[in-house]
């Protein structure tokens, strides 16, 4: 079985960690996490090409867990089509639960997926309800790649 790239993207708050949390868990997969990346790496550069900066050096993180043999669920804002199309994720989850996340400059950059863009869209924060959900669609997913 192939081992996959997870993206939980969306605005800040929207519930990415918590969700993630839970899949890595289900699935035994790598967690990594943007906040944590940022940290490791002093940048707190939130410019465009910050966040662009970022994406590729959280790609790289996540690429490399994928070599190892596992699967990779990454937690990210990923705020624009060009930070995700570089992110290359094989599976996109977007956390549309809010209208704006608490940064007004992150809002005004972020720009929502189109549904043709990701692979499930979870509008409430209440993950749970969720989960089996999403499982089920990741197992079908690995299917049939």
């Amino acid at each position: 079985m192939k081992n996959i790239k997870i993206l939980v993207m969306g605005l800040p708050g929207s519930g990415k960690t918590t969700l993630s949390k839970k899949l890595v868990e289900l699935i035994d997969a790598e967690w990594i996490n943007a906040d944590v990346v940022r940290r490791e790496a002093n940048d707190w550069d939130f410019s465009l090409e910050g966040r662009i900066r970022q994406a590729m050096r959280i790609k790289k993180i996540s690429d490399n867990v994928i070599k190892k043999g596992k699967h990779c669920v990454t937690d990210f804002i990923c705020p624009t089509k060009k930070t995700r199309e570089q992110f290359k994720a094989d599976y996109i989850i977007w956390m549309n639960t809010i209208s704006k996340g608490r940064f007004e400059d992150t809002n005004k950059m972020f720009e929502n997926p189109s549904k043709d863009e990701v692979n499930f869209i979870v509008t409430e924060k209440n993950t749970d309800k969720y989960k089996s959900e999403i499982i089920k669609r990741i197992d079908e997913y690995l299917l049939k790649i």
